[in-house]
């Protein structure tokens, strides 16, 4: 595909710069598959097979519930959740679907600079993270990204596995 030419998916100007990132950790995955498989055990057991689980069985529509929210949702919620960043004349678009969209307008950004940085130590992890509403990072894994600095002395950390090409394409649009 060729960046240049892309049309931006969350506005109506060409992107320059466009990455989307998944949740693809197998150790996350594995936090995230073991309580829905778990969920599916009294799900097919009592539900389907009509054998109460337990000594003191919870009702069918309580089983129902925790198999619907645990045993496809939070599956679907992980496989459908990315984090999509776009660099384009409007600014630097951030959605992390489904949880936030956000948009950094260009007179807002003061410096734009890829660096290497910790997740766990400087933002409390991986995901919609920040100490303070003036640090903030959206990432997905890794340790690599562009901290965007803003005019008003607030931070964000974009997460990236390009992260020289998101930062060369918002310095491509700062006036000089």
């Amino acid at each position: 595909m060729d960046r240049s030419a892309s049309t931006s998916e969350l506005g109506k100007t060409p992107a320059l710069f466009r990455e989307e990132q998944h949740f693809n950790q197998w150790w996350l995955w594995v936090l995230v598959i073991a309580p829905a498989g778990l969920s599916w055990w009294p799900f097919v057991e009592q539900v389907i097979g009509g054998h109460p689980v337990g000594q003191n069985p919870g009702p069918d529509w309580l089983i129902w519930i925790i198999w619907i929210l645990i045993g496809l949702g939070l599956p679907i919620l992980f496989g459908y959740a990315a984090l999509i960043v776009e660099v384009s004349g409007e600014g630097i678009r951030i959605n992390y679907r489904p949880f936030v969209r956000r948009t950094i307008v260009l007179s807002e950004i003061a410096t734009v600079e890829a660096r290497k940085y910790n997740a766990v130590k400087e933002y409390g992890g991986w995901g919609i993270k920040g100490w303070s509403k003036a640090k903030m990072a959206y990432n997905v894994s890794g340790s690599h990204g562009a901290e965007v600095t803003l005019r008003d002395g607030r931070s964000v950390m974009i997460g990236s596995r390009r992260a020289d090409e998101l930062a060369a394409a918002v310095k491509s649009l700062l006036p000089r």
